[in-house]
């Protein structure tokens, strides 16, 4: 049995996490800045330790002599507009959730073994149809900074001697949250298609994919650095807008103009609009077998079972 904490624990692949270790008979701690996480049953049989997201105080003893930390915490990517304040917020959220870990990681007298990191396929920045693998450059736009600010902000573990995965995921498909449902909704009215020019990649992951491969990666002990969390054969988002549309007996003939996602969501757009061909290169090699490799048997599995 694991002993792992989680931060981030309330969010999609947190309490995705949460419940598959909680089912295989592990103890698990949430960290959460929010006492009343304690009434969600996503979370119940985990033990809840509040957190300032800043520091160790109030829950730094907890990482002494636990085996393992999952770092998931971080404001919501797409949650809303991009105004100063909240790409701001956006940076500081995940950088001083690292420092925190880290100084619980310092202050332990038994280190965990293990530190997996969350990060994001947006590492590499808006690209074409080159394939990215775990050893290419990272980009030059605004969420590249992100994820390379999210990366470092715990790269002293290694020093330490923590193992440290960081995990670059794509696009979660579940119904739960995310990307998915927003885009659920133009298909529901017989109007959904591509969104933009279509052409742009579209690195997607099924959730139990995603919580499997966590899992995979806490457990494998030669596991160490990035790898990305994507399922093998990324489709243009034309593509995935086909299958989308395949697996809900729905068309996919209204393309969305790149204007008006722009006007919409402002800088924020380029979540939807840029994409990346990530493959998951090192995780395959090290032999993860992806339970869904192709999206309509993904989608189909995340809309008939609501997951």
């Amino acid at each position: 049995m694991m002993h792992v904490i989680i931060t981030g624990g309330t969010g999609l692949i947190g309490a995705a996490l949460v419940q598959n270790l909680l089912k295989d008979g592990h103890q698990v701690t949430v960290l959460s800045r929010s006492p009343q996480q304690k009434q969600n049953p996503a979370l119940s049989g985990a033990q809840i330790v509040g957190w300032d997201a800043r520091t160790a105080q109030g829950w730094g003893e907890v990482a002494d002599g636990a085996d393992a930390i999952v770092n998931l915490a971080g404001a919501g990517i797409a949650d809303s507009r991009w105004s100063a304040e909240r790409k701001r917020e956006i940076v500081e959220s995940r950088v001083n959730a690292g420092k925190a870990v880290m100084e619980a990681i310092r202050n332990a007298k038994q280190k965990p073994k293990v530190l997996v990191q969350s990060s994001a396929v947006g590492y590499y920045g808006p690209s074409d149809d080159t394939i990215l693998t775990e050893s290419s450059s990272p980009g030059g736009d605004y969420l590249s900074q992100v994820c390379f600010e999210w990366e470092a902000s715990t790269a002293g573990a290694k020093e330490m001697g923590v193992r440290r995965p960081v995990i670059r995921t794509g696009v979660v498909l579940t119904t739960q949250g995310g990307a998915l449902p927003k885009m659920l909704l133009p298909f529901q009215f017989f109007i959904g298609g591509p969104l933009g020019s279509g052409k742009q990649y579209f690195p997607w992951i099924h959730i139990d994919d995603e919580v499997r491969a966590i899992r995979f990666l806490l457990d494998s002990p030669t596991a160490d650095g990035p790898y990305n969390l994507t399922a093998p054969n990324p489709p243009t988002n034309a593509e995935f807008s086909k299958q989308l549309g395949t697996a809900m007996s729905r068309p996919s003939l209204m393309p969305v103009p790149s204007f008006g996602l722009q006007i919409l969501f402002g800088e924020m757009s380029t979540v939807l609009l840029d994409g990346q061909r990530a493959v998951p290169q090192k995780l395959q090699a090290d032999g993860f077998q992806f339970q869904y490799a192709e999206a309509v048997p993904a989608l189909h599995d995340v809309l008939e079972n609501k997951k």
